[in-house]
């Protein structure tokens, strides 16, 4: 009997997983992961560089004015032995603006706010990346945890398990090949053991890089909340998507490049003026109007204008590929789902069926009628089930944000995380209009850059 409690002791240990103490959330997780991302820092960063574009494209309404000082040394020589010398100074000031272009500079302006509502999306998917890549972190150092706590539990069963096959050897019940059968069983549990070890390893170092710090105890998670119906979850995300919205604005800009290049076949109208005065107390004061386009310039102005229309297709076609994208991908997301759910349910059937099937084989073995090796199958087959059941349940977690990821709802906003969001809108409204550094809105942009470091 003494076999059977060994046994009974060792499935214990493998039923029992200690419960976390104190064990951090997933929510805590993201809002890590949020707050130490460089890859947001990095897009962010990229968003208020094309805000700086809507500011630049402005400016080409706005007048411009220069300055410019000269001084100049002559020697004038002639036949006889005769030599001049002057020394002339000036300060210049000069004033230009851009009376009309046909709607070139207004068209330009609009399509760079096009470009800047783009890099908006953009921004969000790498929010939904980031955040992703922080479930599927967190759940994999999960996983891999509980991998290592059942190998070792493996190996502890099977370690009493030749122990015990040792003691019924001695008495003459089993044979030496049913101890080497133990050994054998106990050396590939051990490998197991050290491969599982090395997996939380990595498990680990993936978090580390994901969240920015190390993982503590993670508490047990379960799956998100999805729209249940499929076609429902479809039509939103084609509609609703970062990327599909992304490709929308990219298709928006294209079109209005091509009335830009288009208004650049027409004159302009521009106003000119200046202010020079000399060493010699002369100022000299100047005012021009001046109206006048290209008439010939190699072909390229209608070039250009081609080359617009070639990339509004091209965007149109991106468009189309970015909803099929979306379309797919969430179909994918859903399908994985529907297969970790349905290997979550089987698992449980086959947990329980394996338990009964071991205590059944383990009281034979008991009295003679089953062999180690039998005991030692048994034993596998319920390990590969827990196994599977902590693999499904794993990747049921997964699944179900990536089916959020797809719809374009896995944010810190969707998710109630609690954060202090980026407003992408705020360096925007503080650039759009194109301040300069003396004006009161340029200073305030000034506090800005220097509270992001830059």
């Amino acid at each position: 009997m003494a076999f059977k409690r060994l046994i009974a002791a060792g499935i214990l240990a493998v039923s029992v997983i200690s419960a976390p103490v104190q064990a951090e959330t997933l929510a805590d997780t993201l809002r890590d992961a949020y707050h130490n991302s460089g890859l947001l820092d990095q897009n962010r960063a990229l968003l208020r560089a094309a805000d700086e574009g809507v500011a630049q494209s402005l400016a080409a309404l706005r007048p411009v004015i220069t300055w410019e000082a000269e001084a100049a040394y002559g020697r004038v020589t002639g036949t006889r032995p005769r030599i001049a010398d002057s020394l002339s100074a000036s300060v210049t000031v000069s004033a230009s603006l851009l009376l009309y272009d046909h709607g070139a500079s207004e068209l330009a302006t609009e399509a760079q706010k096009a470009l800047v509502l783009q890099t908006r999306q953009g921004l969000i998917g790498i929010e939904q990346d980031i955040l992703l890549r922080g479930v599927t972190a967190y759940m994999n150092v999960r996983r891999a945890s509980e991998f290592l706590a059942l190998r070792r539990s493996n190996v502890t069963v099977i370690q009493r398990e030749l122990q015990a096959a040792r003691d019924r050897f001695e008495v003459g019940e089993v044979t030496r090949t049913d101890v080497s059968l133990a050994e054998a069983e106990l050396a590939a549990a051990q490998s197991q053991l050290a491969a599982a070890e090395g997996d939380l390893v990595q498990a680990n170092e993936e978090f580390r890089a994901a969240i920015g710090r190390a993982p503590g105890a993670l508490e047990v998670v379960s799956p998100a909340r999805v729209e249940a119906n499929i076609e429902s979850a479809r039509s939103y995300a084609q509609q609703n998507h970062p990327d599909v919205i992304a490709a929308q604005h990219a298709v928006t800009a294209a079109e209005l490049n091509i009335r830009r290049a288009q208004a650049n076949l027409n004159p302009t109208l521009s106003l000119r003026g200046s202010l020079e005065a000399d060493d010699a107390g002369d100022v000299t004061q100047g005012l021009s109007l001046t109206y006048g386009g290209t008439i010939y310039a190699g072909g390229q102005l209608q070039s250009l204008v081609r080359e617009a229309q070639a990339n509004r297709d091209a965007n149109r076609a991106g468009l189309l590929l970015a909803v099929q994208s979306v379309s797919q991908n969430l179909g994918n997301a859903y399908a994985i789902l529907q297969v970790a759910q349905a290997s979550s349910q089987a698992t449980d059937l086959q947990i329980r069926a394996a338990q009964t099937a071991f205590r059944g084989i383990r009281e034979e073995a008991t009295l003679g009628a089953r062999t180690t090796l039998d005991v030692l199958n048994a034993e596998q087959d319920l390990l590969n089930a827990r196994v599977s059941k902590v693999s499904a349940d794993a990747d049921s977690v997964i699944a179900s944000y990536q089916v959020l990821s797809t719809m374009g709802l896995l944010t810190a906003e969707h998710l109630n995380l609690g954060v202090q969001t980026y407003d992408p809108t705020a360096y925007y409204n503080l650039v759009s209009d194109a301040p300069t550094a003396r004006s009161e809105q340029g200073q305030a942009l000034d506090r800005v850059l220097q509270a992001i470091g830059d």
